[in-house]
């Protein structure tokens, strides 16, 4: 892309222009050795209490092999020969990650203008952006161990059904299913039945009155997980592997839909935690990749806590909600060209809405290619005030390909 007045200087990077490779599917994870530690979530609730686990000591970050260069590397086969600008990014970011105390500051900065493909660096960085892992890396093992355990425990209370959770009760306090007064394995007698553990009642502490209240939301995360990126067979598709990451989707959604109830689902989530699992998932750490879910859950609260207003119907017309949002992107579109903003809303008359909440909402998820949009991503999670630079980016964005299209 040629440089433009009064375009920032990462959008004339050479990632914009540069043609994405392929992205690989269903391929097994090969060795790497990064490991991450968390920081706390936003949730609308105390957490639970976390499970105690034992850490394992953060395996040291080592520049990525050749084949690793060429192709193996799971976040994105990389060049058969790379370009030297992105060998040297590939330096300065193995360097600073390298670190025992990583420098945010500088690790921005190389984000901003793209990430290695390769190597698992890409779910690293990521995460360091997003907040949840701190830049002490002496502090990783045992914050990783602790948000992964929480994460567990999240599932456990908030995914079962209340007929799982009463088995589970009556498990804790003894009862033995051998007892010829008991009709069957985990069932209740009748008399044991309280009125609030009953399927028909209204109580608002009913565990079956919340269960039956969720089951509209739940089948709209079921409707949009499966629709997911159907061109892409990590997310779509009959396969075991396919099924497995849907149910990932379907758990981390599920789990910030009930601890956010003043926001529960909004259509169009799926969109942005998928990139954040798929890298995640595809970490050449098999133990990383093993607690993808976990992980992912933590990073997409990370980053719905910057735009989460967007997201909240209450808020729409109000000076953080989506519509006054629009309003400020249609001002920034006149500001950087008004022949254009012209053209659209005097013109043609077309409501900024149309062209606009989209990219807004789904952090312009659905406007790239799957590649393209992690190397935007880049981008916008190594900005400070987090996925609200996407403002400035759109304006450019939306000329460039305006003005291709005439």
């Amino acid at each position: 892309m040629a440089a433009k007045k009064g375009v920032p200087e990462w959008l004339n990077s050479s990632l914009w222009s540069s043609s994405p490779s392929p992205i690989p599917d269903d391929r097994p994870p090969p060795a790497a050795a990064t490991t991450v530690a968390p920081s706390p979530p936003i949730v609308e609730r105390p957490p639970p209490s976390t499970i105690s686990a034992a850490p394992a000591p953060p395996l040291p970050i080592r520049p990525p092999s050749k084949s690793e260069i060429n192709g193996s590397g799971v976040d994105g086969p990389g060049s058969v020969t790379p370009a030297a600008e992105d060998v040297s990014r590939k330096t300065q970011v193995v360097a600073e990650l390298s670190k025992k105390v990583i420098d945010l500051k500088e690790l921005r900065k190389i984000a901003s203008q793209g990430l290695p493909d390769d190597a698992g660096i890409r779910s690293l960085v990521w995460k360091l952006l997003l907040g949840y892992l701190s830049p002490d890396r002496s502090l990783w093992s045992s914050e990783l161990a602790k948000k992964r355990s929480q994460y567990k425990q999240f599932k456990e209370e908030l995914l079962m059904n209340p007929s799982e959770v009463t088995r589970k009760m009556e498990k804790s306090k003894g009862g033995d299913s051998n007892d010829p007064k008991v009709e069957s394995p985990g069932a209740l007698s009748r008399s044991e039945i309280t009125h609030e553990d009953h399927p028909l009642s209204l109580g608002t502490t009913s565990l079956w009155n919340n269960f039956f209240k969720d089951t509209e939301v739940l089948e709209q995360i079921d409707r949009d997980v499966m629709r997911t990126h159907p061109d892409m067979h990590f997310f779509s598709g009959d396969s075991a592997v396919a099924k497995s990451n849907q149910d990932a989707l379907k758990n981390v959604l599920t789990i910030f839909a009930k601890l956010n109830p003043g926001i529960r689902y909004v259509q169009g989530m799926n969109e942005i935690l998928a990139p954040i699992f798929y890298i995640f998932k595809n970490d050449p750490d098999k133990g990383n990749a093993a607690y993808a879910e976990a992980d992912a859950f933590f990073c997409f609260v990370e980053l719905m806590s910057g735009f989460r207003d967007n997201f909240c119907q209450q808020l729409d017309n109000s000076v953080v909600g989506i519509r006054y949002t629009i309003t400020r992107l249609s001002m920034l579109l006149k500001h950087h060209d008004e022949e254009l903003w012209r053209h659209l809303e005097v013109t043609t008359k077309i409501n900024p809405q149309f062209y606009a909440f989209r990219w807004i909402t789904l952090l312009l998820t659905q406007e790239f290619n799957f590649v393209e949009s992690l190397h935007i991503w880049d981008t916008l999670l190594s900005d400070p005030e987090g996925p609200q630079v996407v403002f400035n980016l759109l304006p450019f964005s939306f000329r460039s390909e305006f003005h291709s299209c005439e």
